[in-house]
């Protein structure tokens, strides 16, 4: 199985976790890991290039899922409208829908270079925050879908969604290190995703795609 990871910083404990629970020869023959950055994993999880994966939101609709994604209730600090000239972030798919579903216009930014950008002291619109300052509801901003009928990788997600899971001091330094920030940053970046989608996700989810369609 071809599992595909986003490859920003907001599934760290969970690309950790996986990489724990099939840590076996056998396991680790079986899932094969493809990272981009979302828009790629999209068209790649859709022309079924890979059978498992955190998928944008916005293209998630129709797709059989799990109850894990990447949630944020209030700032999520790696998802902006800047003050600039409007463009799209072609990385992203969800948040440049969502910013257009909220009327605002700038630059959207996402993922690592957003987050270095809020740390940094820069200013913008954090579209977490916005969504739940207009809705009173998290966002949703990827789910985990499937494509292919795998129980066993399904329980690996469910298991995931049931605890906290601490991530080891070596993997937050090269993490941290690799992109330029330090490893207290990352831990308080970390307390800012959610990874379970509940009544109240699936509520904002379904709200977010009811406008979405209208635009």
């Amino acid at each position: 199985m071809i599992f595909g990871s986003i490859s920003y910083l907001n599934l760290l404990p969970f690309q950790v976790y996986m990489k724990r629970r099939t840590s076996s020869t056998q396991s680790a023959q079986m899932l094969r890991w493809k990272r981009a950055v979302p828009s790629v994993i999209n068209r790649e999880f859709h022309r079924g290039r890979v059978h498992a994966a955190f998928i944008s939101s916005i293209t998630s609709r129709g797709c059989r899922c799990s109850d894990l994604g990447i949630v944020a209730d209030g700032p999520v600090h790696s998802v902006f409208v800047l003050p600039e000239k409007a463009s799209d972030d072609p990385a992203s798919a969800s948040s440049n829908i969502l910013a257009k579903v909220l009327g605002l216009e700038g630059r959207i930014l996402i993922g690592d270079a957003a987050l270095r950008y809020r740390l940094k002291g820069g200013e913008g619109i954090d579209l977490a925050q916005a969504w739940k300052d207009r809705t009173g509801l998290p966002f949703v901003f990827a789910r985990l879908c499937f494509n292919r009928n795998n129980g066993r990788l399904q329980k690996l997600a469910k298991s995931f969604g049931v605890r906290e899971w601490k991530i080891p001091q070596y993997i937050l330094k090269r993490e941290a290190e690799k992109r330029g920030i330090s490893t207290k940053e990352l831990r308080w970046y970390l307390r800012h995703i959610d990874y379970r989608i509940g009544w109240r996700e699936q509520k904002s989810l379904q709200l977010f795609l009811k406008k979405a369609r209208k635009l």
